[in-house]
């Protein structure tokens, strides 16, 4: 990633972008034959000397074409021939972001795989659902990560879309009429780098394309960040269901040596907030006067690498604790029993209707044994067999059959059949 962005693969990007247009020239015979191959032969990038004349020159490609015609002399006379500064600048752009994501790309796959590794080994560890950080009803930690694997699965299909969108180039010349170009030549050469020609370009790639890929990658960032928040919430001292991996010689805190803190997910959480940042700047850059101006150049040169950087470091990151998630199942099921098993009322409201009663009725029943046991009034169950609304439709033998987590887990097997197949 770091050799993507760097300037010397931008410059060396630029020179073959440039040559492959020179040869079609060539090919067509408009330039001398042989011009690219000597220029190829003769030619070094130097990104200090290139930097050197834009100082005085206050433009980064006339920098870049002087620094060339140093080099090799009157063979130039036909390097950048019809083309504009945007030609080059959004067509290596897009090379740099394909390349880029396909990182990126690599990293939210890893992810997933290890989401889904994860879910199938605890596909019936039976834990306590929240619902506003309250307990609810037992489900599975599997169900739990395959929750949080098919959103990863989908933020990659939105992620995919968005790179598609953005293999798009354009060698157009000033404001993208090919007054002195061609249309044929223009698809050729950048077909050469897996791109096509914007179908209706301005002196610009339209930037709305970027938007898009830069809100999904905001969008993957938002769902690594749900997962890494949740993973927090489940090592609090209070929960204690997971952990992040921690090191044999990891430290944790300077004064208090039995600390173990989640900093990787608490990391994560922090660098997602950026590539919501980065997504808000990219629709910014989709409004611009006319044909272009240049108020999105300055923006794009910060959140081109920043952004694909922070959502590949954060994907591998989350993998690797994800992979090495150290989960206490017998934490989960303590948890699970702690609230007096009144995760289990919505079982005993539904046998409740089925005895007759109307819902509204029974869920006032099942509540009032809730509520008491709450005050400190007896067990949730002894409160049910002793009320004799309640003893009245349902034996003490069919109150307990509500109380099993086997209602809970029974469709397990089939959700995990059903998810999204890569």
């Amino acid at each position: 990633m770091r050799e993507v962005w760097s300037s010397g693969w931008r410059w060396n990007t630029f020179l073959e972008v440039e040559l492959a247009y020179l040869e079609a020239l060539e090919e067509e015979g408009i330039a001398p034959g042989g011009d690219a191959a000597r220029i190829r032969a003769s030619v070094k990038m130097d990104p200090e000397r290139i930097d050197e004349l834009e100082g005085s020159l206050r433009h980064d490609v006339i920098a870049f074409l002087t620094h060339v015609e140093e080099q090799a002399g009157d063979v130039t006379r036909f390097v950048h021939f019809g083309l504009t500064s945007s030609d080059m600048l959004d067509t290596v752009s897009a090379i740099q972001l394909n390349q880029a994501c396909g990182y990126v790309r690599e990293e939210l796959s890893s992810l997933e795989k290890a989401l889904m590794t994860q879910a199938d080994r605890h596909r019936k560890t039976a834990m306590v659902g929240r619902t506003h950080g309250m307990h609810a009803e037992a489900t599975s930690f599997g169900l739990v990560l395959l929750g949080w694997r098919e959103m990863v699965v989908r933020a990659m299909a939105g992620f995919d879309r968005a790179v598609e969108g953005i293999r798009f180039g354009k060698l157009a010349g000033a404001v993208g009429n090919l007054a002195f170009g061609d249309p044929e030549r223009e698809a050729r050469v950048l077909a050469r780098f897996g791109l096509k020609p914007e179908p209706a370009a301005t002196q610009i790639v339209a930037r709305d394309r970027h938007a898009t890929l830069f809100s999904s990658m905001a969008v993957a960032g938002s769902v690594i960040d749900h997962i890494a928040l949740n993973i927090r919430h489940l090592q609090r001292t209070e929960v204690g269901e997971a952990q992040e991996p921690f090191g044999g010689k990891q430290r944790g805190s300077s004064a208090m040596p039995h600390k173990k803190n989640p900093i990787g997910c608490e990391n994560v959480c922090g660098q997602a907030r950026l590539l919501r940042g980065y997504a808000l700047a990219a629709l910014e850059d989709v409004a611009l006067w006319h044909e272009r101006d240049i108020s999105h150049s300055s923006v794009e040169r910060v959140i081109g690498p920043d952004a694909t950087a922070t959502l590949e470091y954060i994907a591998k990151r989350l993998a690797g604790i994800v992979d090495g998630l150290v989960v206490h199942e017998g934490r989960m099921g303590t948890n699970l029993e702690s609230s007096g098993g009144v995760i289990h009322s919505e079982g005993l409201l539904l046998e409740l209707v089925r005895a007759g009663l109307k819902r509204q009725q029974a869920y006032g029943l099942v509540q009032r044994a809730a509520m008491k046991y709450f005050n400190g009034e007896g067990t949730f169950r002894d409160n049910l067999v002793s009320d004799p609304e309640v003893a009245a439709l349902l034996t003490a033998e069919q109150i307990d059959g509500c109380f099993s987590l086997d209602h809970h887990l029974r469709w397990v097997d089939s959700i995990f059949d059903r998810r999204t197949r890569n």
